[in-house]
């Protein structure tokens, strides 16, 4: 038995149509139940956070020693939300699902809107002077995040994802991220062959339109993007994403679960924006790989310090300091570190044995490509990609154009070393 609404009463309030949950062609499955704590990993990890942020900030002072706490910050709510640029691209080329895609608009929105903010009013601390990340438009910049896509789907991971996925024990991920050290130190070594290749000034919206313009177009393209990835979806009608263990209740869930994809977006915009404030400049992942490689060229006896990348400006100052004084360094290791936390504390941290030889031969090849696309390009999935949309450069737009023609490519090569891709019929994807 029905019973109807009072006379004169309104009907309940339909959700905006940008807010109505796409379909996918099951539902998504519930979460298995959280496995229990892992107290080794937890302690070992807990002790190297809180020993190693004392150690910086008590020898290199309190900006390292923030931007280390910030790193933390961003493994956590990384290893949480399992927020991933590599599968939100393979899932939608693969089977149409933009939920992933959907996610990193909420991220850049967000981050455009308090760049916008930072920079606008040129707020920073420690003295730092806020400013955009701009790069130039160029061959450099296609054939790098070509490579780079590429390499995302043989490696499986970012560049934020390798950091994340390496602190909670994924040991293929390791290779990926030794390949991806030696792939950046190749390309610094070898700056003199693609130096000089075809570009463009940067292109910078806030210099045309003024920051509340810049933020304005940002906000408009990416509400295109939505709407782009939900006709994309209603039309394929993809399986849902895949769900991780998680709590049964929101207290326990915020530290031990998985967070709503919305939410792990919004805590990174804010810590995004937190190394901004400190630092001046914009949350980035791959210059230090480039350094710790050449750290490690340096200690075997080589000299680093004659390569021409390391006599930009900027750069030798990079090279001749302590590297847990390097602000890059600092949050790739947070990040490190704060999903080995959250992993323990989560009962999922744990060691990935018995690797397939065309699986690890893929981890390290990706990571190569990886590298080297990050130099060529002026950075990875975060420092071009994610800053450079939320600078207003059309810069990470043409980044993020060209990543998708790539993982187009990387999901063609990924059966040749035995990995798989989504399919339609999947229960998952």
């Amino acid at each position: 038995m029905t019973t109807a609404p009072p006379a004169g009463s309104a009907p309940p309030r339909a959700l905006p149509a940008l807010l109505v949950p796409s379909p996918t062609s099951v539902p998504q499955p519930e979460p298995p139940p959280l496995p229990p704590v892992r107290r080794a990993p937890l302690v070992v990890s807990g002790l190297l956070a809180v020993a190693l942020t004392a150690y910086v900030w008590f020898t290199h002072g309190a900006k390292p020693g923030v931007l280390l706490v910030l790193g933390l910050g961003l493994g956590v709510a990384l290893f949480h939300s399992r927020f991933g640029f590599t599968s939100a691209w393979r899932q939608l080329i693969a089977v149409g699902n933009g939920s992933g895609l959907r996610a990193h608009a909420l991220l850049l929105g967000t981050t455009a809107t308090l760049f916008a903010l930072v920079i606008g009013t040129s707020t920073g601390l420690f003295g730092s002077q806020p400013a955009p990340s701009a790069g130039s438009l160029g061959v450099g910049l296609v054939v790098g995040s070509l490579l780079f896509a590429i390499g995302m789907q043989l490696g499986g991971a970012c560049a934020s994802g390798t950091l994340f996925a390496v602190g909670s024990g994924q040991t293929s991920v390791l290779l990926t991220l030794g390949g991806f050290v030696a792939g950046a130190t190749l390309a610094a070594w070898q700056f003199d062959l693609w130096k000089d290749l075809p570009a463009w000034e940067p292109v910078v919206l806030s210099e045309h339109l003024g920051w509340f313009g810049s933020w304005a177009a940002t906000i408009a393209a990416l509400l295109l993007v939505v709407v782009v990835t939900r006709r994309v979806q209603a039309r394929r009608n993809p399986p849902p994403l895949g769900v991780v263990p998680s709590a049964r209740t929101a207290a326990v869930r915020a530290i031990r679960g998985s967070w709503p994809l919305a939410a792990g977006a919004l805590v990174l915009a804010v810590l995004g924006a937190g190394v901004l404030t400190v630092s001046g400049g914009a949350w980035g992942v791959t210059s230090a790989f480039s350094l710790w490689g050449s750290e490690l060229v340096g200690a075997l006896g080589g000299h680093p310090e004659h390569w021409t990348w390391w006599r930009q400006a900027g750069n030798a100052e990079m090279l001749a300091g302590p590297v847990l004084a390097d602000k890059t360094s600092l949050t790739d290791i947070g990040i490190m570190i704060g999903a080995a936390v959250a992993a323990a504390t989560g009962g999922t941290w744990a060691l990935h044995r018995g690797i397939p030889w065309r699986t690890a031969v893929a981890s390290v090849l990706g990571g190569v490509l990886m590298g080297i696309g990050a130099r060529l390009a002026g950075g990875c999935n975060i420092g071009a990609y994610l800053a450079g949309i939320a600078s207003g450069s059309l810069s990470g737009w043409l980044w993020g154009a060209v990543a998708l023609a790539g993982t187009w490519i990387g999901l063609r090569l990924r059966p040749l070393f035995g990995l798989g891709n989504p399919k339609p019929g999947d229960g998952v994807c």
